[in-house]
């Protein structure tokens, strides 16, 4: 199991647009194979940081789910829209294995 773990500095002028894209990205995660967490928008402290889990079975399966995202029509757009309204200034992807007791 692999949990990704991205962290967004967002412009915080666009959070309705950021939210938007975290909603694109959700069921397209799923759809891949993928079990999303959601997104974690702004609230109290920071006002342009915002975080998003995600967990794929091995390290393969996100792999697989990267390479055929890029190819995906709807993966695609979601990239656009993002690129297009500038909501994400920049990121940060880092991945993490689970302990349990």
């Amino acid at each position: 199991m692999l949990t990704c773990y991205l962290r967004y500095v967002i412009d915080p002028y666009k959070l309705a647009e950021f939210e938007h894209y975290g909603k694109l990205w959700i069921p397209l995660v799923e759809q891949f194979g993928g079990q999303h967490h959601g997104y974690f928008l702004p609230s109290e402290g920071a006002n342009n940081i915002a975080l998003a889990m995600f967990t794929f079975p091995s390290l393969a399966a996100y792999e697989v789910y990267r390479a055929e995202s890029l190819q995906d029509p709807a993966c695609q757009a979601a990239f656009r829209y993002a690129e297009e309204t500038r909501c994400i200034l920049s990121y940060e992807r880092s991945f993490f294995r689970p302990v349990f007791a």
